[in-house]
């Protein structure tokens, strides 16, 4: 079988990718930092604090978790979720870099 698009790029680039993309909807923003807010939710909260139906809401849940920026925990009928710290590590050091780089910079 061929090579994908993304065995041409480094594992740390497609990671970040991956992170970005998950982090790509303002829907996934919002519980991200109503995450923040309360620092650990049942599903049930998250609907109450979004415009978006259930299921949507368990959509973009389900893209934020397969991304790893969030934990869910099973707890009786309900997902407990809370914030991944390591997977924002990843993304501090990613666009520290970036912006290290660019202050050293003298362009534009």
């Amino acid at each position: 079988m061929g090579a994908t698009k993304t065995d041409f790029f480094t594992d740390e680039q497609n990671r970040v990718a991956v992170i970005a993309k998950a982090l790509g909807h303002p829907a996934r923003i919002a519980i991200i930092e109503y995450l923040l807010k309360v620092n650990e939710c049942i599903c049930g909260d998250i609907v109450n604090e979004l415009p978006l139906a259930q299921p949507t809401v368990s959509q973009h849940l389900k893209e934020l978790k397969n991304a790893g920026l969030i934990k869910g925990n099973i707890e009786g009928n309900s997902v407990c979720y809370c914030i991944d710290e390591k997977v924002f590590e990843i993304l501090n050091a990613f666009f520290s870099n970036i912006i290290s780089t660019v202050k050293k910079q003298n362009c534009c």
